[in-house]
């Protein structure tokens, strides 16, 4: 048995992240780590790999005891993790990545053409035999970072692979691939803990899952025990996977966002129009263009034609401010690295936007704003309800909650909102809180809402209308009143012939 957590308990002054947590992972064995952000999820990760030290009870690796580990002895133990946001370096290239910190030298020169040799052989070991060792990780699209990254740390010999909700930035066949490759380290005997929050994924991959809530592991179960409706069950503890419909939108009033002629490069021509309260999906393969249109849209990407009007009215929206200013908002994709101010506080993120307009005098309000922090917080269901933690002490979930905060307050301008992926790496009871939210701003406020993403139950679940983009271009529109996930699916197929989707299979692993 490489690793067993035993009694694992982490409090944070008055906060219990980890209470009472028992765990045990058999070699070759893939073990999914399920459960709501804030469950409790990433602080074990963290005992794990060093980066934070339990209060009580012991993690046994190899029959070997501890009571907490630090980077360097979690590393010597053959524990290897792999972040949802990767550690790699994207100006050294890749085998300068894969082995930094612990070169080949020869007479205080780094041996740089074994190092290409050995890397060479590491990636092949792993079948990522496509990836020169000599380019940039920069040049790199993020499936292959992500396989360096694995070479990276199966160097040293790791007993136990965690891998932190590994296919939130990946495509469906860089999915695939990811899944064959945890099956072949599996049948090598590495243990693999798998934190997800995609139900398919752990019915695909799992020999065994685990689900935790409120610091604690709730339920386990193993094989043929591990069904949908059981995980499902085990994680929502009342928050189910089933939406209600939006609200019908307000046709007859001018278009909340009209777009016209809208060409950019690789972009275009685009033609739409969001009715004021409509939920409008825009569906698309990875690269598809839904990214690029909204932002172009938002002026972060330059337009060679076409107009922008908001509530009828032309916006010369090319830059981010002009955007703004016009009551068009963005939430970008990534959050960690293009939206969230993780050192500062909940309050101070949702309010970054709208202080002047709260400000009595030209001087900061902060009754104010705490008001407005507040109520959206309330609206949002931000867990924990803290206004004066750090924004990047929150679970995943709950920073795209103060992301999203930001655009939907009552002190916020926003006509029109645009959503980039707005559920990645959330899970199911944040998706729910939400879809509930911006379905909620849609209806009470008349707010247009653009959601760009990549899962076909998002569509079905969220928006009244979808727009399938392909080659950078809106190629079908489709009512989703009365379409299942599998048809949405179907359309993009449908405009992309030449693109080869491979889905993970379902049902329990062979």
């Amino acid at each position: 048995m490489p690793v067993a957590v035993r009694g694992l308990t982490k409090r944070y002054g008055a906060t219990l992240a980890l209470d009472d947590v028992t765990l045990e992972i058999p070699d070759g064995e893939v073990h999914a780590l399920l459960g709501h952000n804030g469950a409790g999820k990433s602080t074990l990760i963290k005992c794990l790999g060093g980066g934070a030290h339990p209060s009580a009870g012991a993690i046994e690796i190899d029959g070997r005891e501890y009571s907490g580990l630090s980077p360097r002895e979690s590393i010597a133990a053959g524990v290897a993790v792999i972040y949802q946001h990767l550690s790699v370096l994207e100006n050294l290239t890749v085998a300068e990545n894969l082995f930094i910190g612990q070169e080949r030298t020869r007479g205080g020169f780094i041996r740089r053409r074994e190092q290409r040799a050995l890397a060479r052989e590491a990636l092949a070991n792993i079948g990522a035999h496509g990836i020169d060792p000599d380019m940039k990780v920069a040049a790199l699209p993020i499936g292959q970072r992500q396989m360096v990254e694995i070479a990276k740390v199966l160097q040293r010999d790791a007993r136990l692979l965690i891998l932190d909700e590994p296919t939130a930035a990946l495509s469906r066949a860089e999915a695939a691939r990811l899944g064959e490759l945890v099956r072949e380290l599996a049948s090598r005997g590495i243990a693999i803990l798998y934190v997800t929050h995609l139900l398919g994924e752990v019915l695909a991959l799992a020999d065994a899952a685990t689900v935790m809530r409120n610091g604690r592991a709730v339920w386990s179960a193993r094989g043929e025990e591990i069904t949908r409706a059981s995980l499902v069950g085990a994680i929502s503890d009342g928050h189910g996977a089933t939406h209600d419909r939006p609200v019908p939108p307000r046709l007859g009033d001018a278009p909340a966002l009209a777009v016209r002629g809208l060409t950019g490069p690789g972009l275009g021509p685009i033609d739409i129009s969001v009715a004021p309260g409509e939920i409008v999906a825009c569906y698309g393969l990875i690269g598809s263009g839904r990214t690029r249109f909204f932002n172009t849209v938002f002026g972060r990407l330059p337009r060679t034609s076409g107009t922008v009007s908001v509530d009828g009215v032309p916006r010369d929206a090319t830059s981010p401010a002009r955007a703004l200013k016009g009551g068009i908002a963005l939430v970008p994709g990534d959050r960690a690295r293009e939206g969230l101010f993780a050192s500062l506080s909940a309050l101070d993120n949702t309010v970054v936007s709208s202080m002047s307009a709260l400000a009595r005098g030209g001087v900061r309000s902060l009754a104010a704003e705490r008001g407005v922090f507040e109520r959206v917080a309330s609206w949002l269901a931000l867990r924990p309800m803290s206004s004066d933690l750090a924004a990047g002490r929150f679970s995943g979930g709950n920073q795209q909650k103060i992301l999203l905060g930001r655009w939907v307050n009552d002190a916020a301008r926003t006509r029109v909102l645009l959503l980039d992926d707005p559920t990645q790496g959330v899970d199911v009871g944040a998706r729910k809180d939400i879809y509930d939210a911006v379905k909620r701003l849609a209806a009470e406020r008349g707010v247009g809402v653009l959601v760009a993403t990549n899962e076909p139950e998002e569509v079905v679940d969220l928006a009244h209308r979808c727009l399938i983009f392909a080659r950078g271009a809106v190629v079908r529109e489709m009512s989703v009143a009365h379409v299942t996930a599998d048809e949405v699916l179907a359309a993009v197929h449908d405009t992309a012939p030449d693109t080869r989707i491979i889905d993970l299979p379902e049902g329990p692993r062979p």
